[in-house]
């Protein structure tokens, strides 16, 4: 049986709300250019679980770069702040579809793949909870 019951996907943060997104909640540290707050369509910003400046900087959306910055990026997810998030996330998750939202034009190598991946992965509730515990 698997841990994730509900749908978790990627969505751009200007993409319309379609039916079965369930929760939309924007992951990027900065907001979404050009897009107004009676625009946007989602339920929560956790710009906390975003990656630091200092990675985002370093990574530019390169796609060669990607693994490594997938890697990094996991590591600042242990984080106290990061980690509760993370755990709102996967709460979220497991009572409804998921919608996790990036400005990123390359969402499939932005921290919202990373994501998705995560709380995809049948194996995270008890790697996570037994680490933070």
């Amino acid at each position: 049986m698997s841990v994730v019951a509900h749908r978790v996907r990627i969505g751009r943060a200007y993409d319309a709300r379609v039916r079965g997104d369930g929760t939309r909640v924007l992951v990027d540290r900065l907001w979404p250019r050009g897009l107004s707050k009676q625009r946007a369509n989602f339920d929560e910003w956790q710009k906390a679980v975003a990656p630091s400046t200092a990675l985002r900087q370093w990574y530019g959306h390169d796609p060669k770069l990607f693994a490594e910055f997938s890697a990094r990026y996991r590591s600042e997810l242990a984080y106290p702040v990061q980690a509760k998030v993370l755990s709102h996330l996967f709460a979220v998750a497991r009572h409804g579809n998921l919608t996790v939202l990036t400005a990123s034009k390359s969402v499939e190598i932005s921290e919202a793949a990373v994501l998705v991946a995560i709380l995809n992965d049948e194996r995270f509730p008890a790697r996570f909870e037994k680490g933070t515990s």
